[in-house]
């Protein structure tokens, strides 16, 4: 069903939207950037009028197993998309859903063990790598004529900065470029990328509170002003943590593990409400919620659905029982609409923003909790959002946003994440023998999704002490160094016979379906 779902959002794509950006499910066409209206951020950050769905879903043809498909993908990409276009696009969505997916495809492609399936392409000449490569010289303009070295949000592929640029830019967006950039300079030889996106999360870091060691969510990038002042783990933020953990994961570099063991600390001293522990004790279940970064102190009653990526991180550090709890809180509230609102609010139980994209978070946590506990109680999930998306967002030609998580009413638009990732962790969750599992590589998923080994050649750079402020730190940690700070579980795996209870115990369940209104 998982593949099924997959092969229908793609092939609808491909019959009437291909070669435009993203494909209207309702309407049955596709569509690019909104050249009428160049303020039309929500369109304009995203499509580049670069095939941007056929770009973002290639790595998913190959973890499908889909070698025929995904070497035909190949091609179109290689013989039809160029990036010398009039675009004005956001800078981190070109680099989580372009460059990182040209990336994983290339890496897919040039794997001496081909872990699924024959991927090559006849006569490869390493096409992808150059145009990520072209695409992230056209990006690096951003990383310019900034005083902190925190770069500008947007870019034109042909023109470089606009001349109206705002001045204000995003936790998350300036700071999760790392992975992509770091991938590029270390396939390429070619220390430019990585340095200018290290040199950003720096920067970033650096600016944190001396009170709460907490980051906020707008900044100011000549000035380093925080200009939004609310900390959280959803939209603006989210991706920062993340990829400080899979920076050191991908890199080996001990400052990123060290930047994020301090990172999780101060979320856990300042975001983290209710009981200490996830399974016994009284109180409240666990919640992270927004505060302001120089105080601690609570600034609304939302979360976003963003932060549903949240549990699948602690799974990552090992950080099992707290991410069953955080989890449980967004898979309840699922339950309740058949979809995740955008923004809910859990003082009100109702949602604040209630539209519904066909995020992934959810899928994704879930797919990394049962891979760290299989217990078959995520596959359960697994199955009631697969069986909401289909009674619920399917449309005529794809899958389509809800425009409103509680009457259901529909959006023409479906996002290249959904084929990229929604689908992906589904089709993964379910996919008990794919290469992904037991192949005996070792695996890391970029924030869109994209797929990467984990290998010796990233770990070692062919530069030393040029990085920002490295110069003492050129030693590589071990990975047995990689240590939750929150120390409730630390990869101990779930012992066998918690594996066919409930992952967290029914009195605790019931109390967190009645948070959301759901009893």
């Amino acid at each position: 069903a998982a593949r099924g779902m997959f092969v229908f959002g793609y092939d609808s794509y491909m019959e009437h939207a291909f070669p435009r950006d993203e494909l209207d499910p309702l309407h049955c066409r596709g569509r690019g950037p909104d050249r009428r209206d160049p303020s039309n951020l929500n369109i304009n950050d995203v499509l580049g009028n670069y095939s941007l769905t056929l770009i973002d879903a290639l790595d998913t043809l190959a973890v499908m197993g889909n070698s025929s498909e995904f070497q035909k993908a190949v091609k179109l990409v290689i013989d039809t998309v160029s990036f010398d276009k009039d675009s004005t696009v956001q800078v981190f969505e070109a680099t989580i859903r372009v460059l990182g997916s040209l990336l994983s495809a290339h890496i897919i492609i040039t794997d001496t063990k081909q872990p699924f399936g024959d991927m090559t392409i006849k006569d490869y000449d390493n096409e992808l790598l150059h145009l990520a490569h072209d695409l992230a010289v056209r990006l690096l303009p951003a990383f310019e004529n900034t005083k902190t070295g925190i770069p500008y949000p947007r870019v034109n592929l042909k023109k470089g900065v606009p001349p109206d640029s705002h001045n204000e830019t995003c936790t998350a967006g300036a700071g999760s470029l790392l992975v992509e950039f770091g991938m590029l300079s270390r396939l390429l030889g070619d220390s430019t990328f990585e340095w200018v996106a290290r040199r950003a999360v720096k920067a970033l870091w650096s600016l944190r509170s001396n009170n709460t060691g907490l980051l906020g969510n707008v900044v100011n990038i000549q000035t380093g002003h925080w200009v939004g002042k609310q900390s959280g783990l959803g939209a603006g933020s989210d991706s920062f943590y993340e990829y400080l953990l899979k920076s050191y994961i991908l890199f080996g570099e001990k400052e990123d593990l060290e930047m994020f063991n301090a990172a999780y600390q101060n979320i856990q001293n300042h975001l983290r409400r209710g009981r200490e522990a996830c399974n016994e004790g009284e109180g409240d279940p666990p919640l992270y919620v927004n505060v302001n970064m120089y105080t601690g102190q609570l600034m609304n009653t939302w979360i976003d659905s963003l932060q549903a990526f949240f549990p699948g991180l602690q799974v990552l550090i090992g950080d099992v029982e707290d991410a069953i709890c955080l989890h449980a809180f967004y898979y309840a509230i699922w339950k309740r609409y058949g979809a995740l609102p955008e923004r809910y609010n859990w003082q009100l139980q109702a949602p604040d923003v209630p539209f519904y994209p066909l995020r992934p978070e959810l899928v994704e946590s879930t797919y990394l909790l049962y891979q760290a506990t299989k217990n078959p109680f995520y596959l359960h999930v697994g199955m009631d959002i697969l069986q909401s998306l289909e009674k619920y967002t399917k449309a005529k030609c794809g899958y389509a946003t809800l425009h409103h998580v509680v009457e259901k009413t529909k959006e023409d638009r479906m996002e290249s994440f959904f084929l990229s990732e929604t689908c992906k962790y589904l089709y993964l969750l379910f996919d008990e023998e794919n290469p992904v599992h037991k192949s005996g590589n070792k695996f890391l998923f970029t924030t869109e999704g994209h797929i990467v080994s984990v290998d010796e050649r990233f770990r070692n750079s062919l530069w030393e002490d040029i990085l920002p402020g490295q110069e003492d730190s050129a030693q590589k940690t071990k990975p047995t160094e990689l240590k939750a700070a929150n120390f409730s579980s630390n990869c101990n795996r779930v012992p066998d016979e918690r594996r066919y209870l409930l992952p967290l115990k029914s009195n605790y369940m019931r109390q967190i379906d009645r948070m959301v209104g759901l009893i």
